[in-house]
């Protein structure tokens, strides 16, 4: 790959980093259909090259097995979360991913604290792990339908008014736990109104709305 190809790469990506321990808004701050001004045909080009590359970073991220990348794609059904596996990981060993697909939860899940199917899921050392869905929907769809937290089998106590803020906390205190022994994660959304409620929760906000009135949302890192 050339110079000027892999500089063009980090100039695409920069404006969607988020650095830790920056504030941001999600909806504000990032626009889904962002595209760098690029054409669709150059498009297709730099996904080629992105692809190769990506293909060579797993190759030294098995061969360290020092950290476990964990890309989460979180977006409602139908909304290209398939789609965007098929395409960006089209180039990388297929023996060195693990693509888990989270929907309603077993019986056996039931029986666990929420974030314990997440935790089962996650990728070894030198391994990519993504999720389709992820543990966002803890703070979304179980939000959004309380009769879910009904079925977790909870003691009212744990239940209480207090719930979604910690459950917000435990979210970034995992994700932290996670930094901290070597497993860098991603978050990708798509456009669509449920990632303003995603914004929403991750804010800490105990009451989210989905009508777009919106806080600025910590980033933890």
């Amino acid at each position: 790959m050339s110079d000027k190809t892999a500089k063009q790469i980090a100039e695409f990506i920069r404006p969607l980093q988020v650095k830790p321990g920056s504030e941001i808004d999600v909806v504000e701050d990032f626009d889904p259909r962002y595209s760098a001004g690029m054409k669709k045909r150059d498009g297709v080009e730099l996904l080629r090259t992105g692809v190769a590359l990506l293909a060579e970073y797993q190759n030294r991220l098995a061969a360290e097995a020092r950290y476990g990348v964990l890309l989460c794609l979180q977006r409602i059904d139908a909304g290209g979360k398939d789609s965007t596996i098929r395409h960006v990981m089209s180039g990388v060993n297929p023996q060195g991913v693990r693509v888990s697909s989270f929907k309603v939860p077993s019986a056996e899940e039931l029986e666990h604290d929420y974030l314990w199917r997440y935790s089962q899921r996650l990728p070894a050392r030198g391994e990519i792990g993504i999720f389709n869905r992820s543990h966002y929907e803890e703070v979304l769809v179980v939000l959004v339908h309380p009769e879910y937290l009904d079925q977790q089998k909870l003691p009212a106590e744990a239940k209480s008014p207090g719930v979604w803020e910690r459950r917000y906390r435990e979210t970034n205190d995992w994700e932290r736990y996670l930094t901290d022994n070597a497993f860098k994660g991603s978050l990708v959304r798509r456009p669509g109104r449920p990632e303003v409620v995603r914004a929403l929760v991750r804010s800490g906000d105990p009451h989210p709305r989905p009508d777009g009135n919106r806080p600025a949302i910590p980033h933890g890192g």
